[in-house]
């Protein structure tokens, strides 16, 4: 029932509506999660169990959205990427996050070690509005670009990794994960499907214009990125990485300038 209704929130509500939403209701909705079996490691919260999550009955699941912080399975993975095999809380960095999630926009902005600044299209949480495929800031401005499942929105993917790659440092880093089929050699994409109910069925959701294969590494290599495809997920044990809600088979890219 209840990811049901999360699922016809999902739809009806555009993006800026759902944020301004949940700001209020995790609160409550966590009080009534609280437990020990799993244990969100970007808040630190522990609870008897994860909320459902999914636009659709395909990508619906269970366990997936942490009640208090409202992170993902992607953002937790995400979130120990950076921790453990980053300087990214430790070194002084500017940072660029586009399309900020909840989970990540007000910690990182308290971090003293981050010139942090957040851009979007339309976010109401967004320093600063603008489209990926034209990003209006000089060339190697940051040192950490963070732009996640945001790619498999936009018309042009390669102007958008270029526009990332411009304003990357020399030596900087980004984290550009995107919705893949693991299983699909090639990335499927047809620009003569726009129907919403369409590229729900090809592209997993109404607003998605492609589903990336296992070619999104070299489709990056082919902007300059140095490209790292980890199988992060892996390296923990079984028992950890469940009691996270880890995404098991993703493949976590970190690329570099």
């Amino acid at each position: 029932m209840l990811k049901s209704i999360i699922r016809l929130l999902l739809k009806i509500f555009p993006r800026p509506i759902l944020i301004r939403m949940s700001l209020i209701a995790n609160r409550v909705i966590a009080l009534f999660y609280m437990g020990n079996k799993v244990e969100c490691p970007v808040c630190g919260g522990k609870f008897r169990k994860f909320l459902p999550y999914g636009y659709t009955k395909q990508t619906g699941r269970d366990n997936a959205l942490c009640p208090r912080c409202l992170s993902l399975e992607r953002h937790r993975l995400m979130y120990l990427y950076l921790k453990e095999k980053t300087d990214f809380f430790t070194r002084d960095l500017k940072v660029l996050h586009i399309a900020p999630e909840q989970c990540f926009y007000k910690r990182f902005r308290a971090l003293e070690n981050l010139d942090y600044t957040t851009g979007d299209l339309e976010s109401p949480i967004a320093d600063v509005h603008f489209d990926v495929q034209a990003i209006p800031f000089s060339d190697e401005t940051y040192d950490v670009v963070i732009c996640n499942h945001v790619l498999e929105h936009v018309d042009d993917d390669a102007k958008a990794m270029s526009e990332i790659y411009r304003i990357l440092k020399p030596g900087g880093f980004a984290i550009l994960q995107v919705p893949q089929d693991a299983d699909a050699e090639k990335t499927y994409e047809d620009a003569s499907i726009t129907d919403p109910v369409e590229r729900e069925k090809h592209f997993l959701q109404k607003d998605h214009v492609r589903l990336y294969g296992l070619d999104y590494a070299e489709r990056l290599t082919s902007v300059g990125f140095k490209v790292t495809a980890d199988t992060y997920s892996n390296n923990f044990p079984l028992e950890t990485a469940k009691r996270y809600a880890l995404p098991l088979k993703e493949i976590f890219y970190f690329n570099q300038k």
